[in-house]
């Protein structure tokens, strides 16, 4: 087992809470919760085991080295004395440098990111006489760069391709929730996991297929088949098909309850079983093309989740106006005993729902501050 080291795990605002409770539950004790990470102690080992499981977080970030500097001149003297060549190989590598700066002086952030990996391929010129290749993908090798008042922290970036992108929506149709906030959602939902899912509105799937994921104990990494970890020189010798193997031995077949997904657009419909089919799951779910107002609500307990428009457009709001209220209408008539939800990022026409609502969850997709609103139907 190698040596501990600091490890960063990033995430979204508001998400830190659910990602803090799956790294729990994963057997790790945090030692410091941020607003968008949650950071602690930990193996090599760990930061793949973490990769394959977490279904909240961005990035499993590997602490290389952390020094002062006040300007971009000894971000360069100290970067350049880290043993680069100990991580990257000379003549397959690729870097990519990813930056969070909120320096005092620094007005263009994009120079310390070229500063600092200027340091990278100037030593690995020195001890190889060859500079690697450079730019922003970020499916092979990626550092992390962190730089605030005056303390700068560089991290190896072990999931690369941020862990949202699983792999299996390469048809996103449009406007669609990102997985891990998604993950998120319905951690807060009071679904649990035996209990009926149905998805109105589902767009591109993402909300029920995470939901099958989760019931069908399917870690997210195993649908993936590039980590940056695997461009690392410190973790090529880490035996990450059998922690793959194990995982996969554990997922349920037949998960318990049922899980129902709709769309009015046809055009959605096909999307996410598209979708659904690349994460494994669509044998479970039960498609329909309907106006969320005929959804099928099965027999028994479950939760019902909607992410209407948000009619952010000029002239968009007044037109959703009825579809809103037509949301509260199908919870009364159509959801007794169902806890029901909605997604939305415009809170004056969640009004239009017309339900008091039980709570009220802040949540941010992208830029936009949203809310998961939360009703009781008796």
């Amino acid at each position: 087992m190698s040596e501990k080291q600091t490890i960063l795990v990033t995430t979204a605002k508001f998400i830190t809470p659910y990602l803090e409770k799956e790294i729990r539950e994963l057997g790790y004790e945090p030692d410091i919760v941020r607003a968008t990470g949650v950071e602690f102690k930990g193996t090599k080992e760990d930061c793949l085991r973490l990769n394959l499981h977490l279904r909240t977080a961005y990035r499993v970030l590997w602490l290389i080295d952390e020094f002062e500097a006040k300007d971009l001149d000894e971000l360069y003297d100290n970067a350049i004395e880290i043993d680069w060549e100990n991580w990257l190989d000379p003549f397959e590598g690729y870097v990519s440098l990813q930056t969070s700066v909120f320096q005092d002086g620094i007005n263009d952030t994009r120079m310390p990111s070229l500063k600092c990996k200027d340091a990278i391929m100037d030593r690995m010129r020195e001890v190889y006489d060859v500079r690697p290749d450079a730019g922003p993908d970020n499916d092979k090798t990626v550092f992390y760069l962190y730089w605030s008042r005056n303390q700068v922290r560089l991290f190896a970036d072990t999931s690369g391709t941020p862990l949202n992108r699983r792999g299996y929506r390469l048809d996103p149709f449009k406007a669609p929730m990102q997985e891990t906030l998604a993950a998120a959602v319905l951690m807060e939902t009071i679904w649990r996991e035996g209990r009926n899912v149905v998805n109105p509105m589902c767009g591109s799937g993402t909300l029920i297929i995470e939901a099958l994921l989760m019931a069908s104990n399917i870690a997210p990494g195993t649908l993936r088949d590039n980590f940056g970890f695997m461009h690392l020189k410190p973790f090529e010798d880490l035996d990450w098909d059998s922690m793959v193997q194990e995982a996969k031995s554990k997922e349920i077949k037949v998960p318990d309850g049922m899980f129902v997904a709709s769309d009015r657009d046809r055009k959605a419909v096909s999307a996410a079983k598209k979708n659904a089919e690349r994460a494994g799951v669509s044998q479970n779910i039960l498609f329909r093309a309907c106006d969320f107002r005929e959804s099928l609500i099965p027999r028994g307990r479950g939760i019902v989740v909607l992410n209407p428009e948000y009619g952010l457009r000029l002239g968009e709001e007044y037109k959703l106006v009825k579809v809103y209220a037509g949301i509260g209408d199908f919870f009364k008539h159509r959801c007794k005993g169902y806890r029901c939800y909605v997604f939305t990022g415009n809170l004056e026409l969640a009004k239009k729902v017309g339900l008091a609502t039980e709570k009220r969850t802040p949540f941010y997709s992208a830029d936009l501050e949203c809310r998961l609103l939360e009703y009781q139907v008796y």
